[in-house]
């Protein structure tokens, strides 16, 4: 191993040639130790030492080594997440809790799944189908202990949208093609389950989500106002038809259902709000969706209101097994699939992540989405439609205290039971009932304290934020989630291409370098120019980092500098620990800076790689190229040895056949400008100073 300590011999040989003496000279009282500079160790590059790692090479290696470790009971948690919790079920403890919580979501879900299919433009009935076996089968291959899946307001204007423009609702393919979208979500989620590709939708920002949800439920509401008025509107996922659909059939208003729909979305929110405020009547949030069903379902019974749409009949029975017939529209459906596959990997898996957290048990992102996508493949083979983790639902179970997945069997049960009993009771339910129940569902994702937040908080953010939800309420879904993203993703590519940069300057009284815009009185030195690079380093980064630098040798003189007077800038100080990364472009780009700098007469010094720049700057050759006393461990060693060389340089310019020999003639030197290399280092500032004598 070899070590950058020429900068040490310079720096002793300075001392010996002033007379002072070495370390080991006698101090007087007071004295501190000479300030020492740490050798820096830098890596061997031969082939022999350490041969280049292959791409991917050390994440193959670790799967290898995990898969080998692991035994029988290991793989069984893996393939069957739920004997995880079955081996440690304590009966005593958990059953009771599970059981109402089970209860509660099943009571909720019922009405809830109804209006979910209604807005997807599906018979009431496949809303239950959806909420029977994914249920079960999420139950086994879940890993989340408290998330309730089933269908969604999102997902079903997502699955609606795409359904409307090749099939008429009221066609038997319309709800083939959802039965074969479900097919295909869970195709895409097991196989970005394990692939491991979930990280991939990190790129989407939390602004992009938030836009599109806060749209996607005007939308939904504004879908479901039709129910209210009592005539149809435009099917549309588009404001301004929507809204010019409703305002051109004004004169077929109709009061009856305008009045009841009102009276059950009151009712809902009041317990909705209720339940949420005070948690002994929590169970009220749960029980809101079956108040406004059951009320309205009484009304209808009664008084018979003419103008009152009724659900009609609904088949009695389980689902039956079937294959999805038609795939001649899959490649249609693809996008659309893709689309609800990543607000499952945002929205549920974030969902069951927090839940998890929260009930303190462990939960793998990809283990998660690969349940999700067993529970729709399977699920689809019994007519449901895509469905996914609702966040009432899930947060409704957690509230309920429910521990395990054994909440989710009961609820299931609960779906199960109303198939095979209450269906002829359900043609009574008023479709203003349903309408109610999914406007109040979506009524919260309308994030508007988001905005604010984002507005006081983060501009750009906030711009995401808006643009996302215009794009989604006057273009579409599709064309908002594309513009979304791709902000998202330039906003990204901008601020890697863009990385900050900073000034450092000494604390005073310490040897420690700060950003001299962050910490004003931090000071900078006459000729030396620090700089901390806040990114890694690459192709796309590296002409913004180099057109900075040469900014910075001009613009460091209006900060408080020490140190003797120079008529320029001489050396350049690359504080390098943020760097996590360099390749081999970056390297050659750094390589033509040197030699930029080398032709006026400027010397490159690098401070604290880390272990993998280390060693690709070496390999390079850069090291041998800038001189291995030109890499140091701290940025104060640096500025030491270049305070040396300025100030020896400006005492022996004739002696010293250096570059360094323009420092002379800058005039005399300020002895006090010394003083703060290190407080009380005696026999260092001597050693500085004897060159003036």
């Amino acid at each position: 191993m070899s070590y950058a300590s020429l900068s040490v011999k310079d720096l002793n040989s300075l001392l010996s040639r002033s007379g002072s003496g070495s370390s080991s000279s006698p101090r007087t009282p007071g004295q501190t130790r000479p300030v020492k500079v740490i050798p820096l160790q830098h890596p061997d590059t031969s082939d022999e030492a350490r041969p280049p790692s292959i791409p991917f090479d050390d994440i193959f290696s670790r799967w290898t080594a995990k898969i080998k470790r692991m035994s029988l009971l290991d793989w069984v948690d893996t393939l069957f997440p739920c004997f995880r919790w079955i081996r440690t079920y304590r009966w005593n403890e958990y059953f009771k809790l599970d059981l109402m919580a089970g209860v509660t979501v099943g009571i909720m879900l019922v009405p809830q799944a109804m209006s979910y299919a209604k807005l997807a433009g599906l018979p009431p009935i496949y809303g239950l189908y959806s909420s029977f076996v994914p249920i079960f089968v999420y139950a086994i291959f879940g890993s989340s202990r408290q998330l309730a899946i089933g269908p969604v307001a999102l997902v079903s204007l997502l699955v609606s949208n795409a359904l409307g423009d090749i099939a008429d609702s009221s066609e038997e393919l319309h709800i083939e093609l959802a039965i074969l979208l479900a097919l295909l979500v869970g195709i895409l989620e097991c196989i970005m389950g394990l692939l491991r590709l979930g990280w991939l939708i990190r790129f989407i920002s939390h602004s992009v989500i938030s836009g599109f949800t806060s749209a996607s439920a005007i939308v939904i509401g504004l879908s479901q106002v039709k129910y209210f008025l009592g005539y149809s509107i435009a099917r549309s996922s588009k404001i301004v038809p929507l809204v010019e659909s409703i305002i051109a059939g004004a004169d077929k208003f109709q009061w009856p259902p305008f009045l009841m729909g009102s009276l059950i979305l009151v009712i809902l929110q009041v317990m909705k709000h209720v339940g949420k405020a005070k948690k002994e009547l929590q169970f009220l949030r749960a029980a809101a969706p079956l108040t406004g069903i059951v009320l309205g379902t009484t009304i209808a019974k009664v008084f018979h209101p003419p103008s009152i749409s009724l659900v009609g009949e609904i088949p009695q029975g389980l689902p039956t097994f079937s294959f999805p017939g038609s795939f001649d529209h899959a490649k249609t459906l693809l996008p659309t699939s893709a689309l609800i596959t990543g607000v499952a990997i945002l929205e549920s898996v974030g969902i069951a992540k927090a839940l998890a957290a929260k009930n303190r048990y462990e939960l793998d992102s990809n283990s998660e989405l690969f349940g999700l996508g067993v529970a729709n493949i399977l699920g689809s083979l019994f007519s449901a439609y895509p469905a996914t983790g609702s966040f009432s639902r899930s947060a409704v179970n957690n509230e309920s205290e429910a521990k395990t997945g054994l909440s989710g069997l009961i609820t299931g049960i609960i779906i199960g039971c109303s198939l095979l009993f209450l269906t002829p009771v359900f043609k009574y339910i008023p479709q203003c009932a349903l309408a109610a129940i999914v406007i109040s569902a979506v009524s919260c994702l309308v994030d508007y304290d988001e905005a604010i937040f984002l507005w006081r908080v983060d501009k750009r953010d906030f711009t995401l934020w808006a643009i996302t939800s215009t794009t989604t309420l006057f273009f579409g879904i599709e064309i908002g989630v594309l513009v979304g993203v791709g902000f998202s993703l330039a906003f990204v590519i901008h601020e890697s291409a863009n990385p900050h940069i900073a000034v450092l300057g000494r604390l005073p009284g310490t040897t420690v370098y700060r950003n001299v815009k962050q910490y004003p009185e931090a000071y900078t030195y006459n000729g030396i120019v620090i700089v901390r690079i806040d990114s890694p380093i690459y192709f796309a980064n590296i002409s913004y980092i180099k057109d900075r630098l040469r900014e910075y040798e001009v613009a460091v003189d209006k900060y408080t500098t020490r140190g003797p007077e120079v008529e320029r800038i001489s050396f350049v100080i690359l504080e390098m620990s943020p760097v996590t990364h360099i390749d081999s472009s970056a390297v050659e780009a750094l390589k033509e800076l040197y030699q930029e700098y080398k032709a006026r007469e400027i010397q490159l010094a690098i401070s604290n790689p880390n272990k993998d720049v280390h060693m690709t700057i070496a390999r390079s050759g850069m090291v041998e190229l800038v001189g291995k006393e030109w890499y140091f461990v701290r940025v104060h060693d640096a500025v030491q040895v270049c305070l040396t060389y300025v100030q020896s340089s400006n005492s022996e310019d004739k002696k010293e056949p250096s570059f360094l020999r323009r420092f002379g003639n800058n005039g005399s030197s300020n002895n006090s400008s010394y003083s703060d290399i290190q407080p009380g280092n005696t026999l260092l500032k001597e050693a500085l100073l004897s060159g003036e004598k």
